[in-house]
């Protein structure tokens, strides 16, 4: 297998992109400041907002959602919005309010399951805290990001002389009992509490009476890496699905000139629903785009009309055949690593691609040049859904699934492939620039 030394470099920008991302506020940041560095402004909702043809602008809600878009030079009502969608959060573990508490002489850390990650692959990892802390000021707070670099926690195995039937009925938690985190041993001079803040006061150089409140994921610390005979493939957490934040980004910072607007929208709580202010089920992508076509003409009915004209893509990691486990898979829709982009399409509409959407994403990859694939679930199996059915709903606007192909979805290490990366962003910048 040859991988280009582009394709290569593209992989190792992602791998340092997820690992600088540990939470979804993080990941905002990072987006931001490529941003910035390209020439964008911020636009705040709160603000006025004049927008001039060409012009490159973002708009952050919540701190964990983000819309960024180049203002095409062509009539919105004719060329309308090209848009990538795509999520900041994955499943995993975060903090409670009230997280530390004493008992048999530890301090362990109280946890909420978000979203659907497996559990199982949380024990015996080097687990860190991410997220972000609201800091008393004299203007009332501020938030600050926090990331603890050196593993903090653990989630230890049961041995098996006290689980005798684990490799046999599979590791199960309890998520109230058994998920709390190891954080350290008891102090008798100090309270689990004020063992605990005064990790976050040290990190952020404030007074621990000072900590408000906080949102903060459980992170793994190990790096992404490279694997396979030929190096072939990426592990590393949350590629589910900072992987396609990372490509539709790539794909829009080196958009010149195009015709439609290009807008990347990242939303936060997919994994939860989408039910939120900074969430796909909200009014963020709506309220935006509105925005953007009352700058443009005060015509009655731009808006629609300008919907009319444009393309959604909702970018999602897509599952991989895995050779192990051959019955999970609809038998003609087993998607490969390292073979394309993966069109996603599901009856019950989980994915919001049609028979339509679907031809455009093919005539897309053709005109890249890049493999596809299509993939449907098992009929018998639950399905999965995503942003695109909401925001095609919302928005009424023609829009298709898409993904690039990974092993262990949701899992603390996931895996994909090199080429499938850069296939992606070749996808992504030929949907802008068309």
């Amino acid at each position: 297998m040859t991988i280009p030394a582009e394709t290569r470099t593209l992989a190792a920008d992602l791998i340092n992109f997820i690992d600088d991302s540990p939470s979804p506020w993080h990941a905002v940041n990072n987006v931001e400041q490529r941003l910035l560095a390209q020439g964008f402004t911020q636009l705040r909702e709160s603000e006025r907002w004049s927008l001039n043809a060409g012009g490159r602008y973002y708009v952050i809600r919540s701190g964990s959602s983000i819309m960024a878009f180049i203002h095409g030079h062509g009539a919105l009502v004719e060329h309308g919005f090209s848009i990538i969608g795509a999520h900041t959060d994955s499943p995993g573990l975060r903090l409670k309010p009230k997280a530390a508490h004493a008992s048999d002489g530890m301090v362990r850390l109280g946890v909420e399951v978000y979203g659907g990650p497996i559990l199982a692959t949380f024990t015996d990892r080097d687990l860190s805290l991410a997220g972000r802390v609201n800091v008393r000021t004299a203007d009332g707070f501020a938030s600050r990001l926090l990331q603890f670099n050196n593993p903090l926690l653990r989630l230890p195995n049961l041995a098996i002389h006290m689980n005798r039937e684990v490799n046999e009925q599979g590791l199960k938690l309890n998520k109230q009992t058994e998920l709390p985190l190891l954080f350290g041993l008891a102090q008798k001079d100090l309270s689990a509490d004020q063992q605990f803040l005064s990790q976050i006061a040290a990190s952020l150089q404030v007074e621990a009476s000072d900590i408000l409140t906080w949102e903060m994921n459980i992170f793994d610390t190990q790096k992404g890496s490279f694997w396979g005979a030929e190096q072939e493939f990426i592990a590393d957490s949350q590629l589910d699905n900072l992987a396609s934040c990372h490509a539709a980004l790539t794909a829009l910072l080196t958009t010149e000139n195009p015709a439609a607007t290009c807008v990347c929208a990242f939303f936060d709580h997919e994994e939860v629903g989408s039910v939120s202010a900074a969430g796909a089920g909200g009014s963020f992508v709506a309220d935006v785009i509105q925005r953007i076509v009352a700058n443009t003409s005060s015509e009655a009915g731009s808006y629609h009309r300008a919907l009319a004209q444009s393309f959604f893509i909702s970018a999602d990691m897509a599952h991989a055949y895995h050779p192990n486990f051959p019955a999970a898979y609809e038998p003609c829709h087993r998607v490969l690593v390292n073979h394309g982009p993966v069109i996603k399409t599901n009856a019950n509409q989980r994915y919001s691609t049609n028979a339509d959407t679907a031809a455009r994403i093919i005539g897309l990859c053709e005109r890249a040049g890049v493999p596809f694939q299509q993939y449907a679930h098992r009929t018998d199996l639950g399905c999965g859904s995503t942003i695109g059915p909401i925001v095609a709903s919302n928005l009424g606007i023609a829009s298709a699934d898409i993904g690039s192909p990974m092993w262990a979805m949701h899992s603390l290490r996931e895996s994909a492939g090199v080429l499938d990366h850069g296939y992606m962003i070749a996808l992504l910048k030929t949907a802008f620039a068309v």
